[in-house]
């Protein structure tokens, strides 16, 4: 990272305009040719510092966001490129969405992986029940242990999933 990324102002520009009485701290960040912006006003979040430490949160929350993406990329053994087959870059993990007979929505990451030949293996990870970032780490994580023959991490059978 560098110096400039740490800084504690990193993609954040402060906006004091006065013939319209707008003041507050500007998020401008841009990452796979999505960009991203949102106006934190220090009348709305209680002054100039609370304003800037909200944007840094959010700055922050772009960031990590961006670097779990980056991570999706990486050429691990299980990590594969995002195709329009694997929208995620993890080979054996997916995301699923199923809506039941009464209409509710169910999310979560799947794990899978073939033990013995003809035999499939899978655990569901609820993103109501851990996060969407957490379900997603917890997937992985069972898959990595599902291919080395070790027991992966159970769900709670009292999650939706």
């Amino acid at each position: 990272m560098s110096a400039r990324r740490d800084a504690a102002d990193y993609a954040i520009s402060r906006i004091d305009q006065d013939s319209t009485g707008t003041r507050g701290w500007q998020v401008r960040l841009q990452r796979n040719g999505v960009k991203h912006s949102r106006f934190f006003s220090d009348s709305e979040w209680g002054g100039e510092s609370k304003a800037f430490a909200t944007a840094q949160q959010f700055r922050d929350l772009l960031l990590a966001h961006a670097e779990r993406m980056v991570y999706r990329r990486t050429t691990v053994r299980t990590q594969t490129m995002i195709t329009d087959r694997n929208s995620n870059g993890v080979i054996g993990v997916s995301r699923i969405s199923q809506t039941s007979s009464n209409g509710s929505e169910y999310h979560f990451w799947q794990a899978a992986w073939l033990p013995e030949v003809e035999r499939r293996e899978s655990f569901r990870y609820s993103v109501l029940k851990f996060g969407d970032e957490e379900a997603f780490r917890i997937a992985c994580e069972a898959r990595e242990a599902g291919l080395k023959g070790e027991t992966p991490p159970k769900p709670d059978p009292d999650s939706e999933s």
